[in-house]
């Protein structure tokens, strides 16, 4: 009777693991959209004509008095929402942690960064500092938000579920972003046969990311459940305060140093993710200028991106179960550096080869980083998945200028973009090189976590 009963608590409690599993994947569904549609496509290039429109004859912005040059202010508002990001992670991980309550925070943040994203509808004429202050928004919204969206990881998933689940989220964020664009690709291509203008139909499609963002989050809303803080550190009700939030930062910063290893590992995905996310905003600078490629081709090359992404997470999760989360991304990271140096050899003006390369980026997008999520949730403490996760996003976020800046430099120096993205080779083999030293089984067990048997 009592073997009974523990196996059927056993099927009970896998189904319900497997719901909230489910549910999870629907919120890089929801919020893929704003990344790949707001931030990838259009924002950019329509928040830069606003802020022109407004410009003095010199090419100048004033917000808040600093004379900022037109064609910067995008960069410079992403950069603010990048910094305010990176110190409000630390307070909401702290805070979810302490709670427990971090499907609340998740629904604040999802939704404030819905409501931000579908604000941009308004954003016309000279209006850049209302862009500016939407797009703030929203970025610090998805950032924060990510953060405990990837925090759920640990406590949905078994140690050896968690390649497959984290690969599975990955892919549906992926097709959905591709989805959603290909719909506003053929509004904005077809905005004359509707009698919208160029303007209105870019602010459909920027504030339609906010309404998908907004409509799918209510799933994982839905399924995913709170659990409750470790009797040790009970949920008071002043831990919400900024100074507690701060001194709460402090301590993580502490009880992270007693995990080296952890730490070893959050300093190689530091080095080769900030090469992954150069890789992304710099690949259309140098299809554009050095290759010489239209934007009906760049676009083309985004989707494809997107479409392979999601198929290559999956495959790339195969292969975590075969040969192990750390030597699978490993291998990504050869990868990598061969489709890097290919594209250094490409040809000027021929599209075909272009896709080739879009092709060799998208296979290892999606698995490298669903990988490096997903084996980071086993170096993760129990009770302290938001607090190091936030430190995970923050290695994200926090030093995301140092690829561009290496980027830039070489293209300064050199006045080549060949040379320019060939330079980012480094990236990948210096993590290489710091990943390949991590011993990944010792660091589970340090962290209290039981060993996979692949990892």
């Amino acid at each position: 009777m009592e073997s009974a009963q523990a196996v059927a608590e056993g099927v009970d409690d896998a189904a319900a693991r497997r719901r909230e599993q489910r549910g999870w994947y629907w919120y890089d569904w929801a919020n893929s959209v704003y990344s790949t549609t707001v931030l990838t496509v259009f924002l950019g290039p329509y928040l830069t004509s606003v802020a022109k429109a407004a410009a003095d004859p010199d090419g100048f912005v004033h917000p808040l008095g600093i004379p900022v040059r037109a064609g910067s202010f995008y960069a410079y508002a992403v950069s603010a929402s990048l910094l305010l990001s990176v110190l409000a992670m630390p307070l909401a991980g702290a805070l979810a942690d302490r709670t427990g309550r971090k499907k609340p925070l998740l629904g604040c943040c999802a939704y404030t960064g819905a409501a931000a994203t579908t604000g941009m509808f308004f954003l016309d004429g000279e209006r850049y500092l209302l862009g500016g202050a939407l797009l703030v928004l929203a970025n610090v919204s998805f950032v924060v938000s990510m953060m405990l969206y990837n925090s759920f990881l640990p406590q949905i998933a078994r140690p050896d579920e968690r390649d497959a689940v984290s690969s599975r989220g990955w892919a549906f964020g992926y097709a959905a972003g591709a989805l959603v664009l290909v719909a506003d690709l053929l509004l904005y291509g077809a905005h004359d046969s509707f009698g919208l203008s160029t303007g209105t139909a870019v602010r459909i499609c920027l504030a339609s990311a906010g309404l998908w963002w907004g409509a799918f989050s209510v799933i994982p809303l839905r399924r995913l459940r709170d659990r409750r803080a470790p009797a040790e550190e009970p949920a008071a009700a002043g831990c919400a305060t900024l100074g507690q939030g701060w001194r709460q930062l402090r301590e993580t910063l502490r009880t992270m140093r007693r995990h080296p290893l952890t730490l070893s590992f959050l300093l190689a995905y530091l080095v080769y993710n900030d090469g992954v996310q150069t890789v992304i905003t710099q690949a259309s600078v140098y299809g554009s200028e050095e290759l010489g490629l239209d934007q009906t081709t760049l676009i083309v090359a985004v989707l494809l991106v997107q479409v392979l992404a999601a198929a290559g997470a999956l495959l790339m999760g195969r292969l975590a179960g075969r040969y192990g989360a750390q030597r699978t991304i490993l291998g990504s990271l050869v990868a990598w550096v061969l489709t890097i140096a290919a594209g250094y050899f490409l040809p000027a003006g021929a599209p075909g080869w272009f896709f080739g390369l879009a092709v060799g980026i998208g296979l290892v997008l999606g698995g490298s980083q669903a990988l490096s999520r997903s084996l980071f949730s086993h170096l993760v403490p129990r009770g302290k998945e938001a607090e190091y996760f936030s430190a995970y996003e923050m290695s994200d976020r926090g030093v995301s200028w140092l690829g561009p800046l290496v980027f830039g430099v070489a293209y300064q120096l050199t006045g080549s973009y060949r040379d320019a993205i060939v330079s980012l080779v480094a990236f990948f083999v210096i993590g290489f090189v710091l990943l390949a030293r991590v011993p990944v089984g010792r660091a589970i067990a340090a962290a209290g976590n039981p060993v996979p048997d692949r990892i």
